[in-house]
């Protein structure tokens, strides 16, 4: 998420699950936190980030605004339901949150005002679905990363 934001070389960006770590809104303080996050793994992240552990509310910014300054270029948020660490809910708010900055583009967000049924993938240039099951990326995860790029690139699927 972090590299997306910074580089407008990256055409596109998916992130899959990365929750507390870049696409959820981070203030809510649900499931994975930024003290969970930086004791578990402390070499992800600059060294002054563990300090906003037990003052997440006076972090300069949150996670949906990390998605966008990706904006125009299409992101796509992926979760699974039983990632509670990585809260879905909260990464499609964020999605949701940074969707009137890419308004301002004349580009469509995810097109959705409510939390999409689990499987139900949304999105326009900001893509978001959730998934059935635990942490980590399948086949599922992958179909929909590949629909958005090709969807994006124009470049549809042959039969063989």
């Amino acid at each position: 998420m972090w590299a997306g934001a910074q580089d407008e070389r990256f055409a596109i960006i998916f992130s899959g699950e990365a929750g507390c770590a870049g696409q959820t809104i981070v203030r809510r303080q649900f499931g994975e936190t930024i003290g969970s996050i930086t004791g578990f793994a402390p070499y992800w992240f600059a060294a002054n980030f563990k300090n906003y552990a037990d003052r997440v509310n006076d972090l300069p910014v949150d996670w949906h605004e990390l998605i966008a300054l990706m904006a125009p270029r299409p992101v796509y948020i992926a979760t699974a339901e039983q990632d509670y660490w990585g809260d879905p809910h909260g990464s499609f708010l964020a999605a949701k949150a940074a969707e009137p900055v890419y308004q301002l583009f004349g580009e469509r967000g995810l097109g959705v005002h409510e939390w999409p049924p689990v499987e139900t993938p949304v999105g326009d240039f900001i893509g978001y679905h959730n998934r059935k099951g635990t942490h980590g990326q399948n086949n599922y995860d992958w179909e929909q990363f590949l629909n958005f790029a090709g969807r994006h690139f124009g470049i549809t699927k042959t039969s063989k």
